[in-house]
């Protein structure tokens, strides 16, 4: 069990893996659970820092701090199972999420206010309408039809050219609302057509390197 900890550890901070020294605000920790549980589901490896060396849990009062973020600050409230593991003589806690069967899972931030939040490599971002709209869309699990106009043939070409666009991009380029432009962006991530771009200082959308399209069939 000390060998997995060890392992995990070195891999570092991931999207699926985040490092707490320790608990001190059980809101910030029900930001990464839900930021797990609208994602890939994760780990949370309390009592370890960002570098990775180990500095074990202070009591179990951090214990009872991750069930109050879990059952108090997220909605719906989030499930996870809890490991406790001793390596060089400290405690670490685990905190295991799995991903959300139904999204958003939200958290309650210092001003009240319930928040949606995705992982992104190893941050834990602030979702957009866009991102919010997605999740809505698979929630229904329904068939998605997407007729390709003259916005929709825009983006592909500024895309296949330029690379990248935010949404008040495509909506000044395409002279279309900024509804119409977060609804044609959420219908081609669910159809994995492009995809999104996130860091602190905004998202933006690219042509699915993995599957790009081809732009004569538009």
């Amino acid at each position: 069990m000390e060998r997995y900890l060890k392992k995990l550890i070195a891999e570092g901070e991931n999207q699926k893996v985040d490092f707490k020294y320790c608990v001190s605000d059980s809101r910030k920790i029900a930001r990464t659970l839900s930021a797990f549980a609208n994602t890939d589901g994760g780990r949370l490896l309390i009592g370890v820092r960002d570098n990775g060396s180990i500095a074990g849990i202070r009591s179990d009062e951090e214990i009872y701090m991750v069930d109050t973020a879990a059952h108090i600050f997220c909605r719906p409230e989030i499930s996870y199972i809890i490991k406790q593991h001793i390596t060089e003589g400290k405690t670490i806690l685990e905190v295991e999420v799995a991903k959300a069967n139904s999204r958003p899972c939200q958290a309650m931030d210092e001003n009240g206010r319930w928040l949606s939040y995705f992982r992104h490599n190893d941050q834990n971002l602030l979702a957009n309408r866009v991102l919010r709209q997605v999740w809505r869309k698979e929630e229904k699990r329904s068939g998605l039809l997407v007729k390709f106009g003259k916005a929709e043939n825009l983006l592909m070409n500024y895309l296949a050219t330029n690379g990248s666009v935010s949404v008040s991009g495509f909506r000044k380029m395409a002279g279309i609302p900024v509804t119409r432009a977060e609804a044609i962006l959420a219908n081609l991530l669910l159809l994995k057509i492009i995809v999104m771009n996130a860091s602190e200082k905004g998202i933006r959308y690219e042509l699915n390197p993995d599957d790009p399209p081809d732009l004569k069939n538009f």
